[in-house]
C-alpha cells in the first residue's frame, strides 16, 4: 500500500491500482490502444497523479494529455483530465512512446478544445514538456495582435493569462518543462530551465478562443511548431515548480519503463 502526505509520495515498484483517477485514465488508454500498458508505465502514471494530489496541484489541472507512454497515437490523445483534443493531421509516425508527438512546422496541430476564457482571468496556467523544440508557437489562444491571449513561442516570446498587451519578451523555452501561471492581476510566473521568473504585466479580459498546441489560431492557423511535446496541461493557477518536478519524473519514468 502507498502512504502519502502532502508533498511526499512513497513510490512503488509493483503495479497496484491506487488512485481512481489514474486507474480510469489507464483503462481508457488501454482500451484505445487495444492492449495493456507495461506495469512500470502504469506505475509512473499512478505515481504522477498521486504526487500531484499530495502537492495540492491536481485540482488546478482542468485539461491535460500525457503525449507519451501509450502504445498508439489514439491512446496518447486520451485526456488525463478534461476534454480530448482534436487532432489535425498528426499520424502514427509522428508519435514516439518515449518522447512524445512531433509537429512538422507546416500543418499539424492539436486543438485542446478548452477556451482561454474558461478559467478565471487571474487564475490560469498552461504548461508543456518538450523533448525537442522548433520554431513557431508551442501554444496560443488567439491570432496575432489579439490581447488577452495565453501563448508561448520558441523564439523567446511569452504571454500568459489575458495580458492587456501582446507578447512579452522573455527567455526562450528549453527542452524539458516550461510553463506559465498567473495568480494575480499584476504579474505571472514563467518557468523554464528549472527556474522561475516573474513577468510584470497586468491582466485583462481573456480572449475568446480555444488554446491550440503546435500552432497559433487563425483562419487558417499559422506559426506552426516543429517541437515534440510529451505532456501538456491547462487550468487554474498552480505551483509550477511542483508541477515541473512531477512531470519530469513522469516522463523520465516512462522512458525507463519502455523496452
Amino acid at each position: 500500500m502507498t502512504i502519502y502526505v502532502p508533498g511526499k509520495v512513497t513510490l512503488r515498484q509493483t503495479w497496484q491500482p491506487m488512485d481512481p483517477d489514474a486507474a480510469a485514465y489507464i483503462t481508457a488508454v488501454e482500451t484505445a490502444d487495444g492492449q495493456a500498458l507495461e506495469e512500470k508505465v502504469k506505475i509512473a502514471i499512478d505515481n504522477f497523479v498521486l504526487g500531484c494530489k499530495a502537492d495540492g496541484i491536481w485540482s488546478a489541472i482542468k485539461a491535460s494529455c500525457i503525449l507519451a507512454g501509450a502504445r498508439t497515437l489514439a491512446g496518447a490523445l486520451v485526456p488525463l483530465v478534461g476534454t480530448a483534443p482534436t487532432n489535425y493531421n498528426f499520424v502514427s509516425g509522428d508519435y514516439n512512446r518515449e518522447t512524445g508527438l512531433q509537429g512538422n512546422g507546416s500543418n499539424k496541430y492539436l486543438d485542446s478544445n478548452r477556451n482561454n476564457n474558461t478559467d478565471p482571468q487571474n487564475s490560469k496556467h498552461v504548461a508543456i514538456y518538450a523533448s525537442t523544440l522548433g520554431g513557431g508557437n508551442i501554444f496560443n489562444s488567439g491570432p496575432g495582435s489579439t490581447a488577452g491571449r495565453v501563448g508561448l513561442a520558441h523564439d523567446g516570446f511569452v504571454s500568459c493569462n489575458n495580458d492587456t498587451g501582446l507578447f512579452t519578451q522573455e527567455t526562450a523555452p528549453v527542452v524539458a518543462f516550461s510553463g506559465l501561471s498567473r495568480g494575480n492581476s499584476s504579474n505571472y510566473i514563467y518557468r523554464t530551465n528549472s527556474s522561475n521568473a516573474t513577468v510584470l504585466v497586468n491582466s485583462g479580459a481573456p480572449n475568446n478562443g480555444n488554446i491550440l498546441f503546435y500552432a497559433r489560431p487563425g483562419t487558417p492557423p499559422g506559426s506552426y511548431s516543429s517541437s515534440r511535446l510529451a505532456f501538456y496541461s491547462i487550468g487554474e493557477n498552480l505551483d509550477l515548480t511542483r508541477l515541473d518536478a512531477r512531470v519530469t519524473d513522469l516522463i523520465n519514468a516512462i522512458g525507463v519503463a519502455i523496452p
